[in-house]
């Protein structure tokens, strides 16, 4: 899950700062911070006004496709699986084990167990 899927064309030590995110029904905002390390891949999307201002943290394997040339990453959740994801605890998201936990459950296969 804290991995980017080898399909994605991530390449490694790229900055994704600024890339426009894009869920499967649209933008849903910008990379505000990101992680490469091995095992400890993900996302802190700044969503802007669409959430009022919220950040939510997005694991790597729910990167689909990164596009260089555009800026642009697909993730493969709806705006509203994002909306209902847990919410991003800049403070907790590197070292509280049961922050990753509930995130790992929300967001890991098949979905958490939710019907989605």
């Amino acid at each position: 899950m804290w991995s980017y899927k080898s399909t994605s064309g991530h390449l490694a030590g790229a900055d994704l700062t600024g890339y426009k995110v894009e869920a499967t029904d649209g933008s849903i905002g910008k990379v505000d911070k990101h992680s490469d390390e091995v095992g400890d891949a993900y996302l802190v999307v700044d969503t802007g006004v669409w959430i009022f201002g919220k950040e939510v943290l997005l694991p790597a394997s729910t990167v689909t496709r990164v596009v260089p040339e555009d800026q642009k990453i697909f993730v493969d959740r709806t705006k509203e699986e994002i909306r209902s994801a847990p919410a991003f605890h800049r403070e907790k998201h590197l070292g509280d084990p049961g922050y990753r936990e509930e995130l790992g459950m929300y967001y890991g296969p098949p979905f958490g167990g939710r019907p989605f």
